[in-house]
């Protein structure tokens, strides 16, 4: 009897190392044809442990640094994540002595246990880079991609938008628009367009002359009493006609950067644009100002949105429910993660409320940002600030076109997790200086602190 016990028990073990089954080990007296061909048979879920956290910063043209995390685990599975473009690599490090040992397909769990250290801006980066490394994980180990996971997917391609270089000559800036729209396909386009661009014209913006750099940096849009002058509207107006001229009417054109301008200030501005049929004005003023965004929703013809700096979905409800704005602008990288961003498009739709998604890294987050647009029905357009970077697309070795933008398009991949796989040779290229291709990290293993948020 004994005898027979250990053989099933070295029979077992066999079984666990080369063919366990998604979700549980396989059973004795199962064979491997019982269960099915997609089944990942390397991994065992229910025993995975996350065994360290990695980093690895490029620095895109900018310079931006873009820091790519790597999640591993005890069976050799592992899932890449990004912080945040422009933000520290520390957002993500401090957080890996409370995720060490957890089961990575506990989403959910570890979400709930981190996201307190997160914040607006780029203080969220670290939550959500771990958010999409475990995404990626938990699709390798089940062999689906992500938007399965989240639902499936309303769509097979992504539409992207992308900025265009600016020019104070507003002829050269409509054609820079339209070889965007004719050379690479783009069918949504958006400019920046900000005071800066007529202030050298006397008579344009009405500006405190007082104010020293630290102020215009960190002061809110309403205290710095900069207004634009009936002239300053008007020059404006000349280069979104001029793009008009050159794109046409049935393009959807947006436009951001406007300025630190008082709410009347903008208010005429979105009626002056009216007859151009912008799809938004972003980020006009602070997100924060709910109600001050409200009255410049109801009196400007010309739609608003905003969203890039939101961590988590209860302040993007605020917004939605009080129509604070037209349209949201979550930056998957911010906002909380795949999931997260999932369900403020479902809360917003239930508003009436589209969502557009920012994003401005590598195309490890940009295939986070594809697989959550592909799973969210109310999902309008995904901006990229890279298609000048020649060598974005060559980042990733495999699973991707190349380039991953093609005629204004990106297609969702099919491959399990995020469907990416890096190119080291391209990234090591890359690298910020001084820094390492995931280099261990030990020095973050034991930090700690009572994280606790109650008595």
């Amino acid at each position: 009897m004994r005898n027979d016990h250990r053989q099933l028990l070295d029979r077992r073990e066999v079984l666990k190392s080369s063919a366990a089954a998604l979700g549980g080990s396989l059973l004795m007296g199962e064979t491997i044809d019982a269960y099915p061909k997609g089944v990942n048979t390397n991994s065992r879920p229910s025993d995975l442990k996350i065994t360290d956290l990695r980093v690895a910063t490029i620095v895109k043209p900018g310079p931006s640094p873009c820091p790519l995390i790597r999640i591993d685990t005890n069976q050799g599975v592992s899932g890449l994540g990004e912080v945040r473009d422009g933000a520290s690599p520390t957002y993500a490090l401090f957080l890996k002595s409370r995720i060490l040992g957890e089961n990575p397909l506990q989403i959910d769990k570890i979400f709930r246990k981190i996201k307190q250290f997160g914040g607006h801006a780029r203080q969220g980066g670290g939550v959500c880079a771990i958010e999409m490394a475990l995404w990626d994980i938990a699709g390798k180990v089940y062999n689906a991609p992500v938007y399965a996971m989240v639902g499936g997917k309303f769509r097979d391609k992504i539409r992207i938008y992308a900025d265009t270089e600016e020019s104070k000559d507003p002829k050269i800036y409509a054609q820079r628009m339209k070889e965007r729209k004719e050379r690479m396909g783009l069918t949504w386009l958006k400019m920046d367009l900000g005071v800066e661009m007529v202030a050298d014209t006397p008579g344009t913006v009405t500006n405190p002359s007082d104010l020293n750099q630290w102020q215009m940096n960190q002061l809110p849009h309403p205290f710095l009493a900069m207004e634009v002058t009936n002239k300053g509207i008007a020059m404006l107006e000349q280069y979104v006609a001029a793009v008009r001229d050159a794109v046409g009417m049935e393009v959807p054109l947006s436009m951001d950067h406007l300025g630190h301008l008082g709410v009347k200030s903008i208010i005429r501005l979105g009626k002056a644009y009216e007859k151009y049929n912008l799809s938004w004005m972003e980020d006009v003023i602070p997100w924060t100002y709910t109600d001050l965004l409200k009255q410049i929703s109801e009196e400007s013809p010309t739609p608003i949105l905003t969203g890039e700096d939101i961590y988590l979905k209860e302040p993007f409800h605020v917004l939605c429910e009080k129509h604070a704005v037209s349209k949201i602008h979550p930056d998957l990288a911010t906002s909380g993660g795949i999931l997260e961003t999932h369900k403020i498009g479902d809360m917003a739709e239930e508003y009436g409320v589209p969502m557009a998604m920012h994003f401005a890294g590598t195309p490890v987050c940009c295939m986070a940002n594809v697989h959550c647009a592909a799973a969210t029905q109310n999902f309008l357009a995904l901006e990229n600030h890279s298609l000048d970077v020649p060598w974005w697309s060559s980042m990733i070795q495999e699973g991707l076109n190349n380039p991953i933008v093609e005629h204004g398009w990106i297609d969702v991949p099919d491959r399990p997790g995020l469907g990416v796989t890096l190119n080291e040779d391209v990234v090591r290229q890359h690298l910020a200086p001084g820094t390492g291709y995931f280099e261990p990290t030990p020095q973050w293993d034991n930090e700690r602190s009572w994280d606790r948020l109650w008595s």
